[in-house]
C-alpha cells in the first residue's frame, strides 16, 4: 500500500512539473525559433543593402568579397550580366553544386517578376524579395546606362532549420536532464513525506497484531469453558457462538496484518486445481442443502496440467467465495463452481443466483471492512473475506474480478498464472 502511494505521488508530482516544464520549454523553443528566423531575414535585408551599396560605390563587384559574403552568410550568390551569367557563377564551386536550383530559381524569378513587389534602393538599383520552395530569395537590379546586372541572393532554408534543430537539440538535452532531476526528486521528496505516515501505519499493524494475540488466550479459555459447560444452556450457547465469532476475527485481522508486513506464509507446490475444486465443493455442499440451495460443480473434460499454487491458501480462497455465495443467495437458489483453463492462466468462479451487487459497490468490494447494504444484516460477516481472498490471489501473482450473471446474481473469478 505504501508503494504504491508513494508511486503514486512521486506520478502526480512529477507529471505536473513535466507538464508545466514542457509546456514551457515549447513556447519558448517557438518564440525563440520565430525570433530566429526574423532576425535572419533581418540580416539578409542588411547585406542586400551592404551589396547594392558597395555597388553603387564602386561601380563594379569584387570575386572576393563576393566569396566572402556568401561564405560568412550562407548564402548562395549568383549573379547575371545583362541576361548572360556573370564570371562568379563559373568559378564559385559552391554554386556549382547547386547550380539547378539557381537555375529554377532564376526562371521562377524572370517569369513572376511582374507579379513580385519592387522595393527602390537609389534610382540606379531596386531589389525584389520573394520565396521558392522555403528558400528565401533576393533580387537586386543595378541599372546603368545599357548595363543591367542582376544579383540573385538565395538564403536556404536549410541552413535555418540546421540551426533550430541545434536548439532543439541543446534543449532536448537540457530538459531531459531536468526531468531526470525532478523525477528522482519527486520519488525521494514522496518517500520522506509519507515516511511519518508509513512508521505510523506499521505501529497500528503491530498494536493489532500484538492485541489480536493477546485476545487469543482470553478466548480459547472462553471456548473452553463454554464447552465444558451445559450445552443446552442457552446463554452458554450464545457464549460460544459469540467466541468463536471473536476468533474468526481476530485470525482474519492476524492474516491482513501479516499481508501488510510483507510476511504472508506462502508455499507453493504443484497442485491439482480440479481435485481442490471438487473438495470445496464437496466440504460446502450440506451447508448450501441446509438453505436449499443448488451447489453444481463444473470441470473441465481433460485432465489439466498442475498449478504451482499453496493449496492451503488458494482452497481458503474458493471457500470465502463459496460461504459468501451462500450467505447472500436465497432459498431454492443455485450456486456454480467452475474451473477452466485459458491461454495464460486458470480460472476458478463462483457465480450465484443471490442479490448481487451494484457497480458502486464492486468498486470497493474488496476493501477491508467494507459490506454491501444488503449484507450488513448478515451475522458473522465482518467484511474482511474478500480482502483476503485479494491478498492471497495478489502474493500468487494472479488477480479476483467481480461481475454480473445473467440471473442477476454475481460472479468472483479468480485468475492464476500458469
Amino acid at each position: 500500500m505504501f508503494k504504491k502511494i508513494r508511486l503514486r505521488l512521486t506520478l502526480l508530482s512529477g507529471g505536473i512539473t513535466t507538464i508545466i516544464l514542457v509546456i514551457m520549454t515549447l513556447g519558448y523553443l517557438f518564440i525563440s525559433e520565430k525570433n530566429l528566423m526574423q532576425t535572419r531575414i533581418l540580416s539578409a535585408h542588411n547585406d542586400v543593402y551592404t551589396i547594392a551599396y558597395n555597388l553603387e560605390q564602386n561601380d563594379m563587384l569584387s570575386y572576393t568579397w563576393l566569396s566572402q559574403l556568401e561564405s560568412g552568410g550562407g548564402y548562395y550568390i549568383s549573379v547575371l550580366d545583362n541576361g548572360h551569367p556573370f564570371l562568379y557563377n563559373n568559378k564559385n564551386n559552391a554554386i556549382s553544386k547547386y547550380d539547378t536550383l539557381v537555375i529554377k530559381i532564376w526562371k521562377y524569378y524572370h517569369k513572376n517578376s511582374g507579379t513580385i513587389g519592387k522595393s527602390t534602393l537609389s534610382y540606379l538599383s531596386s531589389y525584389k524579395s520573394f520565396q521558392y520552395n522555403k528558400n528565401y530569395c533576393f533580387v537586386i537590379t543595378y541599372e546603368k546606362e545599357k548595363s543591367v546586372l542582376e544579383i540573385l541572393i538565395v538564403m536556404p532554408v536549410s541552413n535555418i532549420r540546421g540551426q533550430i534543430l541545434r536548439q532543439r537539440f541543446l534543449f532536448l538535452s537540457i530538459i531531459s536532464a531536468a526531468l531526470a532531476a525532478i523525477w528522482i526528486f519527486s520519488y525521494f521528496f514522496t518517500g520522506r513525506l509519507l515516511r511519518p505516515i508509513e512508521e505510523n501505519r506499521i505501529k497500528q499493524n503491530e498494536f493489532v497484531a500484538a492485541a489480536s494475540h493477546e485476545l487469543r488466550t482470553p478466548l480459547a479459555v472462553i471456548l473452553s469453558y463454554a464447552e465444558q459447560s451445559d450445552e443446552n444452556s442457552h446463554s452458554m450457547g450464545i457464549i460460544k457462538n459469540e467466541a468463536l465469532r471473536m476468533s474468526a476475527l481476530v485470525e482474519d485481522m492476524l492474516m491482513l496484518c501479516q499481508s501488510d508486513a510483507n510476511q504472508f506464509d506462502i508455499e507453493k507446490s504443484p497442485a491439482e486445481l480440479d481435485t481442490l475444486v471438487l473438495n470445496a465443493g464437496e466440504a460446502f455442499e450440506a451447508m448450501a442443502n441446509a438453505k436449499k440451495i443448488r451447489l453444481t460443480v463444473s470441470l473441465p473434460d481433460n485432465a489439466l496440467p498442475k498449478c504451482e499454487c499453496d493449496k492451503k491458501r488458494i482452497g481458503q480462497v474458493i471457500a470465502i467465495l463459496l460461504h459468501n455465495a451462500i450467505s447472500y443467495t436465497p432459498e431454492n437458489g443455485s450456486i456454480t463452481l467452475s474451473l477452466s483453463m485459458r491461454a495464460q492462466d486458470f480460472a476458478i468462479t463462483v457465480s450465484d443466483t443471490g442479490v448481487g451487487i451494484s457497480d458502486d459497490e464492486k468498486k470497493r468490494i474488496f476493501e477491508r471492512f467494507y459490506r454491501c447494504e444488503k449484507s450488513r444484516s448478515v451475522k458473522g460477516h465482518f467484511g474482511l473475506g474478500l480482502s483476503i481472498a485479494y491478498e492471497i490471489v495478489r502474493a500468487h501473482q494472479g488477480r479476483i474480478e467481480v461481475s454480473d450473471t445473467v440471473d442477476g446474481g454475481a460472479a468472483f473469478t479468480v485468475y492464476l498464472p500458469l
